[in-house]
């Protein structure tokens, strides 16, 4: 990753990564695409590789970021979806010019042409989007436990009880202040 900016969180799920970068959306927020150039990186690491993003391309980005986390929060809540938030989702989708293909392994990948744009890797993230909020997967959308994080994360485990978007980071963190606690407790001098 490129020195000076903060690592991808990255996940097996496109559009809940997606939303992932940005992070701790209810503390002290991390912008992990603050320019340009980290989302051409974040889509590269994700395979659909483009040349260049302007700053417009990134507002654009952006915008689908907070629409796919609005609705997947509303999703995980069952709560209704927001309209606008749809909208944009829809909108990202029905534009692009990517095409779904079949790798020799029998896994799905998306296919961006030469002459592909940020445009066309947003709109494959915004289908990624549609199949799991219309619940076309197998999993559930559930939100981070973390008070800080809350992030819709799409949960594949066999109980569909996870409660962390990710045990490296939220997870670690929650585990490490209860054990801390317990120590604290454990330490008090005797009466």
């Amino acid at each position: 990753m490129s020195a000076g900016f903060p690592d991808f969180r990255l996940g097996s799920v496109l559009a809940t990564s997606f939303t992932g970068t940005l992070s701790e959306r209810h503390g002290d927020a991390v912008e992990r695409i603050p320019v340009p150039h980290r989302l051409v990186d974040w889509l590269a690491v994700n395979g659909l590789a483009v040349d260049a993003c302007t700053t417009a391309q990134l507002d654009l980005a952006r915008e689908l970021r907070e629409s796919i986390h609005a609705a997947a929060t509303a999703a995980a809540i069952q709560d209704t979806l927001p309209a606008s938030a749809v909208q944009v989702i829809n909108d990202f989708s029905a534009q692009s010019r990517a095409a779904a293909v079949l790798t020799p392994e029998g896994e799905r990948r998306w296919r961006l042409s030469s002459t592909s744009s940020v445009e066309d890797a947003l709109g494959v993230i915004a289908a990624d989007a549609i199949s799991i909020i219309a619940g076309e997967r197998d999993g559930k959308l559930a939100l981070c436990a973390s008070p800080t994080c809350q992030a819709a994360f799409f949960d594949t485990s066999q109980s569909r009880t996870r409660k962390w978007c990710d045990m490296n980071t939220c997870g670690n963190r929650q585990k490490k202040a209860r054990f801390n606690a317990n120590q604290r407790k454990g330490l008090r001098p005797a009466e």
